[in-house]
């Protein structure tokens, strides 16, 4: 029988499915690589009937001998997404706990490009990483979103059929930020959807409902494309900050911390829109799935 050896980790509740292909295959017969990972999702990522997770992250080698790694990262229908924010920081733990990659400082090749980590190391373990997140991209053909000639920051916009102001940006992958009053009074289930494949989002797009707590303080929900919510999207936080300080309602340049489901994200917004995440990673255990 064929079996897969995988790690389960989450960073802030986000969990995925680990498959490690810098130290070998995973699979009991060699043969499986990363292009196999879109067809495992759907089988491995169920909760209640397989191991349960958002979706399955490829650890690989990088491409380019000056970085550390590769993540290749899968939403749980199957569907690949460029960068996952909490998923590059379970990454770079994997990396340092296991003795790949022996520094505190890591560079990281994603679909978004490369990502430079800064780990917190206590006792020989990584328990925090901060990541450079890159620039959040408001040019709505960079999102991309159609329709819009010029940024949509806190503009009125018909979305899944309902009228809400938004803020639209991509931070490697495309979202759609919603300021609310109560985002636990939002129903996600249905709204998400239809805001996620609403085809002026030609992507699809990651849906987030932000209430502002004060000057340095949101509390977010998030509907993932492809996944559903999730208790946290690292680069949905990113982009939730990054447009609360577009909008006037948190600072440049200091920390906000952002509450989700799964816990907190404190993010750091420069005047250049330059974003930075810091949060902890957790691995929960390693497994063998066997198909």
């Amino acid at each position: 029988m064929k079996s897969i050896a995988f790690t389960k980790m989450h960073g802030a509740g986000n969990d995925y499915i680990y498959l490690d292909f810098i130290t070998g295959t995973p699979s009991s017969d060699g043969f499986l690589t990363p292009d196999d990972i879109p067809a495992l999702c759907p089988v491995m990522s169920p909760r209640h009937t397989s191991v349960g997770s958002d979706g399955m992250v490829g650890i690989c080698p990088a491409e380019d001998p000056e970085n550390d790694a590769r993540m290749r990262m899968f939403n749980a229908d199957g569907s690949e997404s460029a960068m996952c924010g909490n998923a590059i920081r379970c990454v770079a733990k994997y990396l340092y706990d296991r003795g790949i990659v022996n520094k505190e400082t890591m560079r990281i090749e994603t679909g978004a490009g490369v990502k430079k980590l800064a780990l917190t190391v206590e006792n020989g373990v990584c328990t925090r990483v901060c990541a450079d997140m890159g620039i959040a991209e408001t040019d709505p053909a960079k999102v991309p979103v159609i329709g819009y000639d010029a940024p949509v920051i806190g503009r009125d916009c018909v979305l899944g059929g309902e009228k809400y102001r938004a803020v639209m940006l991509s931070m490697g992958n495309p979202h759609c930020v919603i300021f609310t009053d109560d985002p636990d009074a939002v129903d996600l289930e249905e709204i998400g959807p239809r805001i996620e494949n609403d085809p002026q989002f030609p992507e699809r797009v990651n849906a987030e409902f932000v209430r502002v707590l004060g000057r340095n303080e949101l509390q977010m929900r998030v509907w993932e494309r492809g996944s559903g919510e999730t208790y946290a999207c690292g680069t949905g936080t990113c982009a939730s900050a990054a447009a609360a300080v577009l909008c006037g309602y948190c600072p440049y340049g200091e920390p906000v911390t952002v509450h989700l489901r799964g816990g907190d994200l404190v993010i750091t917004v420069t005047d250049d829109l330059r974003v930075t995440m810091e949060g902890g990673a957790s691995t929960v255990y390693d497994g063998v799935y066997y198909l």
